[in-house]
């Protein structure tokens, strides 16, 4: 840990020098010239140097009394949430002295990814270890490189203060929304044997679990007449969703993924919803298969179960990037068809702008019908909403108005038209794609559609 600077005045140093300066500019004024000049001159040269001799020793005994700085090792970090940084300070015995160590700590995180609180600033009794956390909020996915920590320690006088840099260079990879796919994995398991077994109780499904007695409150429709009169007693039968069943999911990288939506490109967000859907399908016991495309199908990662499978999924998805491509829907489509033959629900997330613009959309699309189940999914810039429907008070205002509303009835029209080739649809807020997407898939398999 080499030092940097011999030391820092505090401000206690500066007061002190600034009142040395009062006293002999006083002295110059009573002593008459050019006597009280010189002596004044004199005086205020040796009350500098005292001042800074003293904080020099101050720093000085710092030298050999330092508290000990260290980052815990980071991990992969989420785009678009607060991800904590943990602050490790360790204060040493001071050999009996009676002190308190105040410091202050600037970690080197990336310029373009700040820290909040920038400054950690605290005090510490000897002997005792303290952390102290910060966050950073990455809005791009990609690799970040984190320096040194700054530290400042004052000395016991209170006359400097000595700094030195910890060595703690680290590369740190940003990934998608992780946080928010450990919470979502939480909430299905915690939900999953309670759902399970009232969707059973209710007959919701169409694989057979197994058979129990009949209890009041029951639904009669469930009631196997042969194995009630096999083993004479109302027995019914409980079923369950069928399993295994296929998920495709195509997220669209193209021209109109490279938009930025509250500082987020349309395409973390898409991808977001891509692995949070992924997730809970696994999870549910679904098949599942990623691809991403523009022009070319560019990733395939084939339907698999498990949760290795959704590990393979988000390592190879996690570094892809948009481009200022148009995508081919129709060429993503075909090639799908050519690797899946059995029925599947075919998700697509992109964006349309109008029924004209997304001709080839609706017409890919519409060739997954009636063998697939297809699903067009598409992020909304929530901006557009906020102009549609905010009230005009100028010119300017009057006509964003109006190009907003154009631009709403313009996807309305498309939908409309995706709707009668028998299109799922979702059309949400690209803040809130992901929860809207999950909870869509869990309506689809609770009614049977797929």
């Amino acid at each position: 840990m080499p030092q940097i600077l011999s030391f820092i005045p505090s401000a206690k140093t500066l007061w002190l020098l600034a009142s040395g300066g009062f006293v002999t500019t006083i002295i110059a004024i009573l002593i008459p010239a050019p006597q009280g000049i010189l002596i004044a001159v004199a005086l205020t040269f040796a009350w500098y140097l005292l001042i800074l001799v003293l904080a020099g020793i101050d720093a000085g005994r710092n030298q050999t009394d330092r508290i000990q700085v260290s980052r815990e090792p980071l991990g992969k970090l989420s785009i678009g949430r607060d991800n904590p940084v943990t602050i490790t300070i360790q204060a040493g015995q001071t050999s009996g002295k009676s002190r308190q160590f105040n410091y202050q700590i600037r970690d080197g995180s990336p310029q373009d990814l700040p820290g909040t609180p920038e400054l950690i600033a605290g005090q510490l009794e000897p002997g005792k270890s303290q952390t102290s956390t910060y966050t950073v909020q990455p809005y791009q996915r990609g690799e970040y490189e984190w320096q040194g920590i700054q530290v400042r320690q004052l000395g016991i006088w209170g006359l400097a203060w000595q700094q030195w840099r910890v060595d703690a260079a680290q590369t740190v990879p940003v990934y998608p929304d992780l946080i928010g796919l450990k919470a979502l994995s939480i909430k299905l398991a915690l939900q999953s044997s309670g759902a399970m077994r009232q969707a059973r109780k209710r007959g919701i499904g169409t694989e057979f679990s197994e058979l129990r007695e009949y209890n009041i409150g029951d639904d009669p429709r469930s009631i196997d007449w042969k194995a009630t009169a096999r083993r004479n007693r109302p027995l019914i039968r409980l079923l369950e969703p069928e399993q295994e069943q296929t998920v495709i999911i195509l997220l669209d990288r193209g021209r109109l993924m490279t938009a930025n939506i509250q500082g987020y490109k349309r395409f973390d967000f898409g991808l977001n919803a891509t692995l949070s859907l992924a997730l809970t399908a696994i999870q549910r016991g679904d098949r599942v298969g990623v691809g991403v495309f523009d022009r070319y199908l560019t990733t395939w990662i084939p339907p698999q179960q498990g949760q290795n499978h959704f590990s393979r999924i988000l390592d190879k998805v996690s570094r892809i990037q948009p481009e200022l491509l148009e995508p081919d829907y129709l060429g993503a489509v075909t090639t799908i068809l050519k690797q899946q033959s059995r029925r599947a629900l075919v998700v697509i997330i992109t964006d349309i702008i109008d029924d004209i613009a997304s001709a080839e959309l609706l017409t890919a699309l519409g060739r997954l019908t009636p063998r697939y189940l297809p699903f067009c999914v598409t992020l909304r810039d929530p901006q557009v909403d906020v102009r549609a429907h905010q009230l005009a008070t100028d010119i300017p205002g009057a006509y964003t108005q109006a190009v907003a509303l154009d631009l709403l009835r313009q996807r309305e029209l498309a939908f409309a038209n995706l709707k009668r080739k028998g299109v799922l649809v979702l059309d949400a807020p690209a803040t809130q794609i992901s929860d809207r997407l999950v909870d869509r898939y869990i309506q689809i398999k609770s009614r049977n559609q797929l």
